[in-house]
């Protein structure tokens, strides 16, 4: 009888670490890129979250680098237990930045910048010609930057439909240039592991310098076929790398 409730015990064990292993990090937290907002996440917060993640959506100010990472912070202040810090475009310098957390223990870059500590996301956005259908314009007197409405669908969400680009563009959200210019301090993807999704038809990044970002940093890399707003356009699709982030960053 002895015997049996060590057998027992064991094997209850066991089903307990290997239920615990298998749940991974369950807090995930979402930063949007430039002319953008935190409402672009809803497709993918809807399929993770009810997988029972744990999901935020920051709303950055977008008015300064110091000022969406300490957005950012705050997001992850009251997050309990680990978190997969996702960010898009802009939002991939706000998390390389707000990644240091200690509560960070990955990252996921979805068609985003990845710039290291001393690098600028101007730097990588001037990488490469930008594509003709781009529309960033030039800073206004505020010196905030917007997005070309005639080039808006093509340029930024070409893979959505006209009524959905005339709303997002209605509803964009200005980037403070200064924002662009400023420098990492310190990069998270040297520390942390990192995911990063290709978005192979991007008109506002170029697909080659997120391949050459995401390479130097060793990041594991995802190639999808969409435009620069892959995560509205592709939300299955981006969750599911978010998820398989969340589960091995777990093993680590």
């Amino acid at each position: 009888m002895k015997k049996f409730n060590l057998i027992a015990v064991f094997f209850v064990c066991m089903l307990i670490v290997n239920t615990t292993f298998a749940q991974g990090v369950k807090n995930i937290v979402l930063v949007h890129g430039a002319f953008a907002d935190g409402s672009g996440w809803e497709g993918v917060y809807n399929i993770l979250s009810k997988k029972g993640y744990n999901v935020t959506a920051v709303q950055n100010p977008l008015t300064s680098l110091e000022d969406d990472v300490a957005a950012v912070n705050r997001a992850l202040d009251k997050q309990e237990g680990p978190v997969i810090l996702v960010g898009h475009s802009w939002g991939g310098a706000v998390i390389t930045e707000a990644g240091n957390s200690p509560k960070v223990v990955g990252l996921v870059y979805v068609a985003a910048f990845q710039p290291d500590a001393g690098e600028s996301a101007l730097k990588w956005a001037m990488d490469a010609p930008p594509a003709p259908e781009n529309g960033i314009l030039n800073p206004d007197a505020a010196g905030f930057l917007y997005y070309d409405k005639a080039k808006f669908h093509a340029g930024f969400c070409a893979d959505v439909s006209k009524e959905k680009a005339d709303f997002m563009f209605a509803s964009q959200g200005p980037v403070g240039a200064k924002g662009f210019g400023t420098p990492v301090s310190q990069a998270a993807w040297k520390t942390k592991p990192s995911w990063g999704i290709v978005a192979t038809a991007d008109k506002s990044i170029s697909p080659d310098t997120e391949r050459k970002m995401y390479k130097r940093s060793g990041t594991k890399i995802t190639e999808l076929n969409g435009s620069h707003v892959i995560f509205i356009s592709k939300p299955k699709e981006v969750a599911a790398v978010i998820e398989t982030a969340a589960k091995e960053a777990d093993k680590k």
